[in-house]
């Protein structure tokens, strides 16, 4: 298709046309208007893959490890290589823009989204952002920056008001935005649903327009997060481009008559349309057609990418006495809850359908020429586990049959409108959609056949947006259709899981029908509550058994096996878009499990998965511990190159681990509280309240152990003589110094560059990370490094008085740090206090 010549469009375009073009036609598209070569674009979810269009049996994708370990990678380069893999995903799925990354700050380990964003700190979230969304847009594919700004909570997103002062919002969370965007100009922005002191961000003019395209100078689409949109003329005079998703809400006949009526000048409606447009040519080169087919990549190339993601991913938190590595050849035992769950990614819209998954069972089995022995330990599931892959079909193939009326299970003759085979007893419907489906009610049968392999009491669950009733052999066992209970699954839309219980005979096989009923059927109150259409279903089961059999079973084995892991932590169910965790606990029973594991084998290597800090009440007993985060595709396999040394761990925490959570600073001021969520820890987020109180967590961001041994030394500093203007030139500050492998193996050291302040007139943090390198060294081996950043992005602070930055004269020590050994020190002085603003 020719590239648009925007302003003869502009003044092509009729109103309609306009107006049609600020707001989304569906889930996942913007407006066409074919008339004039105006195609539509695709959009699709999201921080670590890319989906697709459909959140129900779409096409499966490559799963990135969560933001979090990437976080812990600390590699630019790596975070260059996943985007790029991004932007061929995008691709496939005929996607134009990719909704990520998501670089918001994790001021308390209690946000559901917290896995989504990279680290708390924004010097180390925005450069990774930034290489990050260089790698999508190096394929032609629009990266997106959200959410902009302060969506740091799931408790009331939509009507929380987060208020906070200009110097955290600029020193905390507008900084990785700044920093992102500095290294590549992504092409969208996407707004977060909270308000921001008063205002939607979505209808923001100072954040939006002032401070994002004039004082920063972006030209980029600017679009809503969905149903993140609250105004009409508000939001278009803000500067937001584009509503999503559709059908419109604000835009339509409603901005229309906002025009007509000199309510928003038709002048500024073209602002709007001429940023939708600049983005339909950015994205022209792609060649990707409207409504293109979705395919499934899957390359051999990108699965060794994955793995190498994972393993670079995993942090060494403790290894007293070298017990890791193990050894392949001695047997093992593998206990948890996580063993044989594949814990890939949280839950929301960034989770997505994996090409595959690797459990960490499957993945030290593969590397164990010993025998592997398993133990269940406890069980970390919130609801029951999925039923639906212990199921086979009538002609049997593994999963159940989906069938599709208009008509209520009580009507004669029904007529089946589509029949599906599932495998995932799990579904979100709000992108289903059938020719022959008369309205948002219809109703689904899905049967299948269970042949349970033990004899025992079983428990059903049923959770669902609409209707569901579970029998077993035509006996109703879960009836969740009365008298409905709010939960929080399908982004806050669903019941609560109701619960049935059978007893069932090992090797006799039972017909399990499920029936269900589209959201319209429910009686829950959702006002207030984002809907998705036709809603969703969810039933699983598992035979009863007490934890303490299982503990008494997992400890027997521990004290039998010299070599003893324990996979533990949270998965989709605890860490999800929808709704922030209660506490930093680990699921019921697993500390129990951990701490006997270890009174009976005190050498029990201890393995977590979480996207965000856990509690470890034990972890003065472990002596081996390892923190793995949610791993994507090759999890497992990341997680064994670890464990059995075939990749030496090189990660660092982009998270401070808290002893307690009321020891986190936003302890008291996270949640919203009659609309409104205090940020009272102002500026100190992170490690910057930790050293500012002399509190030490359990582990400090920045830490993470190896399998060798560095040396740093030799620093030098340079700097060049100031200008009269920063404006004029970056002036740069250049930390050099040499890094040495003296250890037996090879492996990659982060240096870490940070620098502290001169005693001035404001409070300020002890120090602040400023940059950081990766490097990696063969035994013995010796490399110079160097690390550049900016006098005034190493030195200023934001004069709430004046509304500028301010980089104060006085002289400033650099610190550099790195794995282990002593902190290297330098200073450099600033001549002259300066103001800037800018990015």
């Amino acid at each position: 298709m020719p590239r648009l010549d925007v302003e003869k469009t502009l003044e092509e375009l009729t109103l309609g046309e306009k107006v049609a073009l600020t707001a989304g036609i569906d889930f996942w598209h913007t407006a066409a208007v074919h008339r004039l070569n105006i195609p539509s674009l695709r959009m699709s979810d999201g921080p670590n893959g890319v989906r697709g269009t459909r959140f129900f049996n779409g096409v499966p994708a490559a799963c990135l490890p969560c933001a979090t370990a990437l976080g812990a990678t600390w590699n630019t380069d790596l975070l260059h290589e996943v985007g790029r893999l991004m932007g061929d995903e995008s691709i496939a799925k005929g996607a134009h823009v990719v909704l990520g990354p998501t670089i918001n700050i994790q001021r308390s380990p209690l946000g559901g989204r917290g896995f989504e964003s990279f680290s708390e700190d924004g010097v180390l979230s925005g450069t990774l952002a930034g290489y990050f969304s260089k790698g999508i847009q190096e394929k032609g594919v629009a990266a997106t920056l959200k959410h902009f700004v302060c969506n740091d909570q799931e408790h009331e997103r939509l009507a929380v008001d987060s208020i906070i002062t200009e110097r955290a919002l600029r020193e905390n969370y507008l900084l990785p935005f700044q920093l992102a965007l500095r290294i590549c100009r992504t092409a969208c922005v996407m707004t977060a649903y909270n308000k921001v002191n008063g205002t939607h961000v979505s209808e923001n003019k100072r954040i939006i327009t002032d401070i994002l395209r004039e004082e920063w100078g972006w030209d980029g689409l600017v679009m809503s997060d969905w149903f993140g949109t609250y105004s009409t003329s508000d939001a278009i005079a803000a500067g937001l481009d584009v509503e999503m998703p559709g059908k419109t809400r604000w835009r339509g006949t409603a901005l229309a008559h906002a025009v007509s009526s000199n309510k928003v000048p038709e002048f500024v409606l073209d602002e709007r349309v001429r940023n939708v447009l600049n983005l339909v040519n950015w994205v022209d080169p792609l060649g990707i057609p409207e409504n293109a087919p979705e395919k499934a990549l899957n390359r051999a190339q990108d699965q060794a990418l994955l793995r190498r993601a994972a393993a670079e991913s995993v942090v060494l938190m403790k290894n007293e006495e070298n017990l890791l590595p193990l050894k392949k050849d001695k047997s093992i035992a593998v206990i948890g809850p996580n063993a044989k769950l594949a814990a890939y990614c949280g839950g929301g819209s960034a989770s997505l359908d994996a090409y595959y998954t690797v459990t960490p069972f499957d993945g030290v089995s593969s590397k164990s020429t010993g025998d592997v022995h398993f133990a269940q330990g406890v069980y970390s599931y919130q609801d029951l586990p999925l039923l639906g892959p212990l199921l086979k079909t009538a002609d049997g193939k593994p999963g159940f049959s989906f069938k599709v009326y208009n008509e209520h299970p009580s009507e004669p003759n029904r007529n089946l409108v589509d029949e599906l085979h599932l495998v995932s007893s799990s579904g979100f419907l709000m992108d289903y959609v059938h020719p022959k489906i008369h309205s948002l009610t219809y109703y689904v049968d899905m049967e299948g056949h269970f042949t349970p392999d033990a004899d025992g009491i079983y428990d059903f669950g049923v959770t669902v947006v609409g209707t569901g009733r579970l029998y077993l052999d035509d006996d109703l066992v879960v009836d969740n259709t009365q008298n409905q209970r709010q939960g929080s699954a399908f982004f806050g839309n669903a019941t609560v899981e109701e619960r049935g219980s059978k007893t069932l005979q090992a090797g006799h096989t039972y017909k399990v029908l499920f029936q269900f009923g589209t959201a319209p059927t429910s009686d829950l109150d959702t006002r207030g509550i984002v809907s998705f259409g036709p809603g969703g279903f969810r039933f699983g089961a598992s035979r009863r058994i007490s934890q303490e059999d299982l503990i008494t079973e997992a400890v027997a084995l521990a004290s039998s096996t010299d070599q003893v892991v324990v996979f533990a932590g949270l998965t989709s169910e605890w860490e999800t878009e929808g709704h922030d965790r209660k506490h930093m606990d680990l699921p019921p029973g697993s500390d129990e499990l951990i701490t006997r594991v270890l009174a009976a084998n005190p050498n029990a290597i201890i393995v977590l998965q979480s996207g965000t800090p856990v509690t470890m009440p034990w972890a003065a007993k472990a002596k081996a511990l390892v923190h793995a985060w949610f791993g994507g595709n090759e999890a497992g396999n990341g997680i064994a190159d670890i464990l059995y040394g075939d990749v030496n761990p090189s990660a660092k925490l982009p998270l401070s681990f808290p002893v307690r959570l009321q020891d986190n600073p936003s302890f008291l001021n996270f949640r919203s509280e009659r609309g409104r969520v205090l940020y009272g820890e102002d500026i100190y987020v992170g490690y910057r309240y930790y050293e500012k109180v002399e509190r030490p967590p359990l582990f400090p961001f920045g830490h993470g152990l190896s399998y060798t041994t560095f040396s740093r030394s030799e620093l030098e500093l340079a700097t060049v003589p100031e200008k009269l203007h920063y404006e004029e030139a970056g002036e740069p500050v250049t930390v050099s110094l040499s890094v040495a492998n003296t250890g037996p193996v090879a492996g990659a050291e982060t240096v870490q560059l940070w620098v502290a302040p001169p005693a001035t007139g404001v409070n300020r943090p002890v120090r602040e990370l400023k940059g950081f390198v990766k490097v990696f060294l063969d035994p013995g081996e010796k490399k110079r490094v160097q690390i550049v950043v900016e006098k005034k992005l190493a030195t200023s602070w934001f004069d709430e008085q004046r509304g500028k930055w301010a980089s104060e004269k006085g002289v400033y020590e650099v610190q550099v740090t790195g794995t282990g050994g002593e902190v290297l020190t330098s200073e450099f002085r600033v001549e002259r206090t300066r103001y800037w603003l800018g990015l």
